[in-house]
């Protein structure tokens, strides 16, 4: 039984990798195909993101209602379905619905999973959360790269483009679906009487600190996949094929952080961690945008940091809140879903004031505006680790170093 629930945690974060970040390649053809502005695609993004959002906020209450097996079945059937609803899109308005229906999945898969991993991972927690986290980062990894090889395949005459390769990346979340149906998962059979309430968690003012943490790590984490081959695109006229290869170089060190490294969050503690990774993920942003297209490396070797976050996060609360995960990961990762909302939104309309104080129409516009909003990932992932330094200096005092 526990295999079972190991493959449908893994697999599902395989699942997870794949919807969150086949989207780099296929941005800028929707934005072609829709005819959209950087700053209408940063609204896709944060009207999307709403949707994830939206999800969160509804995913533990039908936790308690149906259990975690029938919310994460229904949260891969979906995705899914979205991705049937995308492939038929003819029009913004159904696309935008289905792309949204497709977040509202996401948000329910990633509570799910979050829940799952604080219920089971009970000895190593840091590293079986890296773990796992680690296989969304591999399906991360070869995303982009699958996406793009995708939207080249002609059948029978036919292109899939970036319509049928939704279609076919969403449809395999029906692999995870078999796996949970046969597997039992523990925690559903605990009191409410003995959970912590949101009120009492609400006191605590690390949970708190741990949502601005979370919430600035995962913004930059998440805006990696909707603007890096974007960026390099428009500002080093790179090809989509090579643009997409660093995006995948991202990932792949971002899936090799969380399978190499989770170990060390358990040695040095999960507070530390948090501060020295995100630290390393703003350095490294920094130094790629200004450093020009010579240190373009640097973008993936953020991921090196950044991955670490939200997995070292998961466990630091299962750690903290052993009766009341469920309730604390809900409202730290609603929260999150605020910041990811207000993120996408702010860069794109970075990039659009920036580029008019510049000269919208001109190259310069253009190149300076795509650092400007950039800069925005990496000015997170630097906040994310002032928040972590804070809340290291709180623990410190009350001597509850975790």
């Amino acid at each position: 039984m526990y295999v079972m629930q190991l493959a449908t945690i893994f697999i599902g974060f395989v699942i997870f990798g794949f919807s969150e970040n086949i989207k780099g390649p296929a941005i800028p053809r929707i934005q072609l195909d829709f005819m959209l502005s950087e700053s209408q695609l940063g609204t896709l993004l944060s009207l999307n993101a709403l949707g994830y959002l939206i999800a969160c906020s509804f995913t533990a209450y039908l936790t308690k209602l149906w259990g975690i097996k029938r919310v994460t079945i229904i949260a891969f059937a979906s995705m899914a379905a979205s991705g049937i609803f995308i492939f038929f899109s003819q029009h913004y308005s159904l696309f935008s619905a289905s792309y949204f229906l497709m977040y509202i999945g996401n948000g329910m898969l990633e509570i799910g999973l979050a829940i799952l991993g604080a219920r089971i991972f009970v000895k190593n927690t840091g590293t079986m959360m890296n773990l796992s986290h680690g296989f969304y980062g591999l399906s991360s990894t070869v995303a982009p790269l699958i996406a793009t090889g995708l939207m080249e395949v002609t059948i029978n005459g036919y292109t899939l483009d970036w319509r049928g390769m939704y279609l076919v990346m969403l449809l395999l979340s029906v692999i995870p679906i078999g796996f949970a149906l046969f597997s039992t998962f523990p925690g559903d059979d605990i009191e409410h009487e003995e959970r912590l309430s949101l009120k009492t968690l609400l006191k605590d003012p690390v949970l708190w600190l741990m949502v601005l943490v979370l919430t600035f790590g995962v913004v930059s984490e998440l805006a990696v996949g909707g603007w890096l081959v974007n960026f390099l695109e428009k500002a080093y006229g790179w090809s989509t094929v090579s643009a997409s290869g660093m995006l995948s170089a991202f990932f792949l060190c971002f899936a090799l952080a969380r399978l190499l490294l989770g170990p060390l969050t358990d040695k040095i503690g999960f507070t530390l961690s948090l501060v020295v990774f995100s630290g390393f993920s703003a350095v490294c942003t920094f130094a790629a945008i200004f450093g020009g297209e010579n240190l373009a490396y640097l973008f993936a070797a953020a991921g090196i940091g950044i991955a670490m976050i939200y997995p070292t996060v998961m466990a630091f609360i299962a750690r903290r809140y052993p009766k009341g995960s469920d309730t604390a990961i809900t409202f730290t990762v609603t929260l999150m879903g605020v910041g990811s909302v207000i993120g996408n939104y702010l860069i794109g309309g970075v990039i659009e004031i920036t580029k008019a104080m510049f000269g919208a129409e001109t190259y310069i516009g253009l190149f300076r505006g795509l650092q400007a909003g950039y800069g925005v990932i990496g000015l997170c992932a630097a906040l994310s680790s002032i928040s972590g330094i804070i809340l290291y200096a709180y623990l410190y005092k009350r001597k509850e170093i975790i």
